[in-house]
């Protein structure tokens, strides 16, 4: 049989720039929609083969830019952190007006997941808090406990004698609202996928062992392998078999 061809098309959403990704015959068919988030200081392209290769699976898949990044790209601020906890609260912003969009074009049927890398998985896990209609979702070297990264990046500014406003914690206080880790009981028996590297050198694997350990009966896969911050081909198959399973089967 012949290999099924997909579609690569950008789009304009409002301002936010996204791939999407879908079979190139289904283009204009509701089909499983997935939202796949990248990482931090990195762009939509770097997401690209994960999503084909979930898109192969029957899925339409959309990768954003966050704020900040690829071709929204602005300086970084000074700042430690601040264009970081921008990025991601962009990201909550946007979800579901990215949703509205493709759905009022009628391309999803009904069936949603979410899933994204290191800052994009911190995003998936935090959208979880306050969107039900996501079915599944794949944290992939993220964190799910926000208040433990926010302590992290607070530390280690302390620790290089870098400026942060006394009132970093009441700044980032929205977070609160959307940590996974402080609110288990938001996932509701939904599938969560995690994966992370045991010398990850950036998230620690300490934030999703402590999320596992204390919440045995969500329904929630951990996988964890001897790798660093860094996403292989074999991980990236395994996201994909993971949302053709919770979805598709």
């Amino acid at each position: 049989m012949p290999k099924e061809k997909l579609a690569i098309r950008r789009r304009m959403i409002g301002t936010i720039p996204i791939l999407e990704v879908v079979n190139q015959e289904k283009i204009y068919e509701p089909l499983p929609f997935i939202v796949y988030y990248h990482g931090w200081q990195t762009s939509k392209e770097l997401v690209l083969t994960q999503a084909r290769k979930i898109a192969k699976e029957g899925f339409r898949v959309v990768l954003p830019d966050a704020f900040n990044h690829g071709e929204r790209k602005m300086d970084k601020s000074a700042i430690p952190s601040l264009t970081f906890w921008q990025s991601i609260h962009t990201n909550l912003f946007e979800f579901e007006f990215i949703l509205n969009y493709f759905e009022n074009l009628q391309l999803i049927d009904g069936r949603i997941g979410v899933g994204g890398v290191s800052m994009g998985g911190m995003t998936t896990c935090a959208l979880l808090t306050h969107h039900p209609e996501i079915q599944a979702a794949a944290c992939i070297m993220g964190s799910p406990d926000l208040q433990a990264y926010k302590d992290r990046l607070q530390g280690h500014a302390r620790m290089f004698h870098l400026f942060l406003p006394q009132d970093y914690q009441a700044l980032l206080s929205w977070t609160n609202l959307y940590d996974l880790a402080q609110h288990p009981q938001k996932l509701g028996k939904r599938p969560l996928f995690f994966w992370h590297g045991t010398a990850d050198e950036k998230i620690p694997i300490s934030h999703v062992e402590q999320f596992v350990k204390q919440h045995p009966e969500e329904q929630v896969t951990f996988v964890k392998e001897r790798e660093k911050h860094l996403v292989k081909g074999p991980t990236m198959d395994l996201v994909a078999a993971f949302f053709k399973e919770q979805l598709l089967l």
